[in-house]
């Protein structure tokens, strides 16, 4: 019994996204630059111009995510 209490968790809690927020966008196309440039490094990641937001899943460095996003120009907290 208690093996389904644990295998809940490592489905659904070890994936968790995170939320941080980014300044500098002019536009949708620079949310998109950011995507792709974080792609690149293999981070899958959301990012939204009209909220100001970047999503990433929780297990990735956030430290590599920063200096990825401000390498393109932008601002992350």
């Amino acid at each position: 019994m208690a093996i389904k209490p644990m295998l809940f968790w490592l489905i659904h809690c070890s994936s968790m996204t995170k939320t941080y927020k980014v300044s500098g966008m002019d536009c949708a196309s620079c949310a998109t630059l950011i995507e792709m440039d974080l792609e690149d490094a293999g981070i899958d990641a959301s990012c939204s111009y009209s909220k100001e937001t970047l999503e990433i899943e929780s297990d990735h460095d956030i430290k590599k995510v920063k200096e990825i996003v401000k390498k393109a120009g932008y601002n992350i907290a």
